[in-house]
């Protein structure tokens, strides 16, 4: 009951084993692969949320600005509102191309790890 996680209560923590998911961590493809797939999120988010909440405070803050029509009754507000369903296929759309560079990194890592298990299950 007092012994701590992953250890027995004889063990020591040198005695632990390394998991399957310590090892995957430690792989230097899978640090490029989680890597590269923040240097594509974090922008991406931070800029769609800036662009999503750019509208109401320009409605709030800039009002003459967004009710200037631009053909007949539409105005920049309601083209601003729609453009953004513009940069959100457009987001989605560079994530996929992306997502298949990710794919092909995560399978080498895969591949990299399967080989690594089978020469070490192999060496024992």
């Amino acid at each position: 009951m007092g012994s701590q996680p992953h250890m027995q209560p004889d063990s020591t923590p040198s005695a632990i084993p390394v998991s399957d998911w310590d090892r995957v961590a430690a792989n230097a493809e899978f640090k490029e692969l989680m890597a590269a797939k923040a240097r594509f999120i974090v922008p991406a988010t931070i800029f769609f949320v800036i662009y999503y909440f750019a509208l109401p405070l320009l409605v709030g803050y800039a009002p003459e600005l967004m009710k200037r029509p631009v053909i007949g009754p539409v105005n920049i507000a309601y083209l601003f509102a729609l453009s953004q369903f513009v940069v959100a296929w457009a987001i989605a759309f560079l994530y996929l191309r992306a997502a298949g560079r990710f794919d092909r990194m995560a399978q080498s890592v895969l591949a990299h790890l399967t080989a690594q298990n089978k020469a070490e299950s192999e060496g024992k």
